[in-house]
This record gives C-alpha cells, structure tokens and sequence, in this order.
C-alpha cells in the first residue's frame, strides 16, 4: 500500500477530530475529483511501520475521535488487504475510536467485504459534479450516503444501509 498524506486533528472527514489516511490508487476517476493525484496506484509514499506507529502517536491521543480512511480509495485492490489489516489493528488497540472510510464503491457492492466488520461509518458512491452541494454533511455529491455500518450489518436487510446522520447540517 502507498499513501499520500496524514491529515492530524481532521475535522472535516467525519465526526470529531480524527486522523486522517490518504490513499493511493482510485479506479472509479470522477470527474472534478477534489484529490486526483491520489488516484495513480504507485503515486505517493510506501506505507511502513513508522507511518503506523505516527497514526498510532495521533490515536493514542484522547481528544482524537478516530481515523478515517480516504484517497483515493481505501478499496482499491492495491490496498484492500492492508487498509483491512490496519482497521482491525485499531479496532483491537483502540476499541473506543471510531473508523470511517469514504469509497467510490456502493454498499452493495462491497458489504460482504471482511473490511466492513471493523467500520463504523462508510461514506459510499462516486462523486457526482452535477449532484455537489456544499451543505451536505461528511459527502460532497447528494448521491452518496453516509452509513451507520454496524447497525446495517446488523439488521434484518443488510442490503438497506441505514444512514448514519442527516443529509445537511442544522
């Protein structure tokens, strides 16, 4: 896995101050991307042990809500398996954080994923230009959903995600 950059005390990709993980590689490409240079695969920085243990100095912080996985796309083949390593890594260390993680990909497409078991939110969906508002909350396109994972996981129709909080602030 490749990143780009740690975002430290995030306020803006998910709820409460988080630290936040760029990915690299993203297939899905949308147009106006506010992150293009995460899309390239084997852009940015190798992902090693020191670059866990400094998201580990900013989890080990008790004002810091969680992490948040973004890019690029944290599904992506070239990260799939370590981002899913990483999650359960935090998920053990860190049970009271939460972890939320923004894809391209629809829930239904990917709920099945071992990945999903260690989320709390996931903000699903390509971005859509035509559909941008800057008053939506945690998504930039009014056809992503913001889902509550494990209470999807967790009801009757997994296929119906429940979502996490209202479309706009108030």
């Amino acid at each position: 896995m490749r990143y780009h950059n740690i975002t430290k005390d995030d306020m803006l990709n998910g709820d409460g101050l988080r630290v936040v993980l760029w990915v690299a590689g993203c297939d899905h490409c949308c147009k106006d991307c506010h992150n293009p240079v995460t899309w390239d695969p084997d852009g940015g920085l190798p992902f090693d042990d020191k670059v866990r243990q400094e998201i580990f100095s900013e989890l080990d912080k008790d004002y810091i809500s969680g992490i948040t996985f973004s890019g690029g796309d944290p599904l992506h083949p070239a990260n799939l398996m370590d981002v899913t390593a990483l999650a359960k890594e935090i998920r053990e260390k860190y049970p009271n954080k939460t972890i939320w993680l923004y894809t391209g990909s629809d829930w239904e497409n990917i709920y099945d994923l071992p990945i999903v078991k260690y989320l709390d939110v996931l903000v699903d969906g390509e971005f859509e230009v035509d559909k941008k508002d800057v008053k939506l909350r945690w998504k930039g396109s009014s056809n992503q959903r913001v889902i509550d994972v494990q209470d999807t996981i967790s009801s009757k129709d997994p296929l119906t995600p429940v979502i996490h909080c209202p479309d706009y602030y108030e």
